[in-house]
């Protein structure tokens, strides 16, 4: 899901184990080798998009342009889905990730906190911050206060 292209996601996996080789010195026995690698892979990850912001100037990527859009059976889902993928794309890098682990990815708070090397309290906090920050942008939500 990081890449949400399957030839990404190969580079990516490839160039977490070319890491994990030049890197093999520095692995402890007492650490989980899927975490150790994990926290590798978001690393390796947000090196790439941080070069790709830097070459392109941007660095997100349109919801619309990711969803396909055919049959009207799907129409209404892909419009919400387009519009949580938008909203959850303006949140802060930090919550953005912390959502996509936790809530797409269905990591625990602990396992999303190692990946991020970050305590637990400051994945429930993202998280906190980002479900208020989505609750905000939600046009239900504004239809309702224009109402009162």
């Amino acid at each position: 899901m990081l890449t949400r292209e399957p030839e990404r996601a190969r580079d990516l996996v490839q160039a977490t184990c070319v890491r994990a080789l030049e890197k093999a010195a520095m692995y402890h026995p007492d650490t989980r080798l899927d975490r150790w690698l994990m926290t590798m892979m978001m690393n390796v990850w947000r090196n790439e998009l941080r070069a790709a912001r830097v070459r392109t100037g941007s660095g997100t990527v349109d919801a619309e342009n990711v969803l396909s859009f055919d049959g009207s059976a799907h129409v209404e889902t892909n419009i919400f889905a387009s519009q949580v993928l938008t909203a959850v794309a303006a949140l802060p890098q930090a919550q953005r990730e912390t959502v996509l682990l936790v809530y797409l990815e269905g990591w625990t708070y602990a396992e999303a906190a190692n990946a991020l090397d970050v305590p637990i309290g400051t994945v429930m906090s993202r998280l906190a911050a980002a479900r208020a920050k989505l609750a905000g942008m939600n046009p239900q939500n504004d239809a309702v206060r224009k109402s009162k």
